[in-house]
């Protein structure tokens, strides 16, 4: 008969699919340190208990607003320390979001540029092309 903490695991395609993780990406996470290594059957499968699948929506969540895999780590961490302070956790979030707006910023600026330069085509059967004369141009103002 099998034992109850043997029936809450699941294996890597169940915690696939319990995640909206794909399998590649779960064994990705636990090679990155992320998630504590599965325990594995004799034939060699992967087994995940409920604690090992909340950490997987948490660190799906994290990727989702974008932080990288060491922020993820460091966010694990507090998230296990019961005696985080709150203060830590903003601070690491705060960092990320002028990342964000610093990476929107600069999209913005590409933006800007690409819509002047398709903006000057023509776009007819004509070999000039504005946009390509003003790739050459944008190349030879940026810095060395």
């Amino acid at each position: 008969m099998m034992s109850t903490s043997v029936r809450t695991l699941v294996t890597i395609g169940q915690a696939a699919k319990q995640t909206g993780l794909s399998a590649k990406m779960i064994r990705h996470y636990e090679e990155a340190g992320l998630l504590l290594k599965a325990n594995r059957t004799d034939a060699g499968y992967r087994l995940y208990n409920s604690q090992q699948l909340q950490q997987l929506g948490f660190i799906k969540q994290a990727r989702t607003l974008g932080f990288s895999i060491a922020q993820i780590s460091s966010l694990l961490g507090l998230w296990r320390d019961p005696q985080r302070s709150s203060r830590e956790v903003k601070q690491l979030a705060e960092v990320h979001l002028d990342e964000i707006k610093q990476k929107v910023a600069e999209l913005q600026q590409m933006q800007k540029v690409l819509q002047q330069l398709a903006d000057s085509c023509c776009g007819d059967d004509q070999p000039q092309c504005a946009i390509l004369d003003g790739l050459t141009l944008q190349k030879q103002r940026a810095p060395a």
